[in-house]
């Protein structure tokens, strides 16, 4: 056995059905008196019920996060923390509405709860990304943590079949990253293998049975355990390209993720082959970026990235950028190759390996 380091998440995680009439209770144990509530104009099937629940608790909501936690949205909200003198933050949504509760906490270090509705995973990571003058970057900082996850089975139900897919692929992105990072450890791995297998299986039953309640709560369990491998290790190239590619040409974070990640996975797997052996396990396949390029099929899933808008000339744009700062990665940067990389993923051709 190697040596490893493996640093425990300090977020407190309640997991099930109807978890989320827990909220008041919660925000009660955290000392918080007057709650912001987060969202985005699409989420509002269960904002009202939230903010009953919270009765005298709540102050105020701010319903415009934004894909790629644009800065000047952040500043608008925390005039608002000013303005009502928030003491805590209340984020129901997927990763734009978590974005901006850490962005908000980076800046005032209030705490969080947060109950998602999509398989992001940003709820149990010290990342953050945010996005000003097209540029989008990334920090880690433990301030940014949300102190309360609240996984509701029931607030998936909701989530649109189109979205439950994608957002399961970028879950899935976590975990394949995680198997060949270079701070890997053999937690990680266990909750990577686990986390692709439970997505993988549960995922294409959502698209024919939106409702179910076993596959529902399968995929949340399974965007969980990718969530807990994306906080614990860094990730590698499929994350840069695809922060790249959203901070520049605005695109839909986790389509781009489904996109990328077979053709991603396609050119480490010759410098990664043994470690991601855990995810041909997981997929039932031995051809990996396969695997992954058939799922996001059976998804209905877009498959180019000039279905999402990306002009093809964006595609040398977004290699001088890659290539910057790179994240580390088991294959080393090679220009041409991935060039080829991108233009196949902007042609929605099938992975290849070379």
């Amino acid at each position: 056995m190697n040596s490893f380091v493996y640093n425990a998440s300090p977020s407190r995680v309640i997991f099930g059905f109807g978890t989320r009439a827990q909220i008041a209770e919660e925000i009660r144990a955290l000392g918080i008196k007057r709650a912001l509530v987060l969202t985005t104009p699409r989420q509002t099937e269960y904002i009202s019920e939230v903010i009953s629940s919270l009765g005298m608790l709540y102050a105020g909501i701010f319903s415009d996060a934004t894909m790629h936690t644009p800065l000047d949205v952040t500043e608008r909200a925390l005039e608002m923390v000013r303005n009502l003198e928030i003491d805590g933050l209340v984020a129901v949504g997927g990763g734009s509405t978590i974005g901006l509760s850490k962005a908000i906490a980076l800046r005032t270090d209030l705490p969080q709860v947060v109950l998602p509705t999509t398989y992001s995973g940003s709820e149990m990571t010290t990342i953050l990304g945010q996005t000003e003058n097209g540029l989008k970057t990334t920090l880690r900082s433990s301030k940014v943590l949300p102190e309360t996850v609240i996984y509701d089975v029931e607030l998936s139900l909701g989530l649109p079949v189109n979205i439950s897919g994608t957002s399961g692929m970028n879950a899935i992105a976590h975990a394949i990253e995680a198997l060949y990072a270079p701070d890997a450890n053999p937690i990680t791995s266990l909750l990577a293998e686990d986390g692709i297998r439970a997505l993988a299986s549960s995922l294409p039953k959502i698209m024919q049975q939106p409702t179910n309640l076993e596959s529902r709560s399968e995929a949340l369990y399974g965007a969980w355990l990718c969530a807990m491998c994306l906080a614990q290790v860094s990730m590698g190239l499929h994350h840069k390209l695809c922060h790249t590619l959203g901070g520049m040409f605005k695109l839909p974070h986790a389509e781009t993720h489904s996109i990328v990640l077979p053709h991603a996975t396609a050119y480490n797997m010759p410098f990664a082959s043994a470690t991601l052996a855990r995810a041909a396990q997981a997929l039932g396949s031995s051809d990996v970026p396969k695997a992954l390029f058939d799922l996001v099929k059976s998804l209905g899933a877009k498959l180019a990235l000039r279905d999402l808008g990306m002009p093809e000339e964006g595609i040398e744009q977004a290699l001088e950028l890659a290539v910057k700062n790179p994240y580390p990665n088991p294959r080393p940067l090679e220009r041409e190759a991935l060039k080829s990389l991108l233009t196949r993923a902007w042609h929605g051709d099938e992975p290849v390996i070379d």
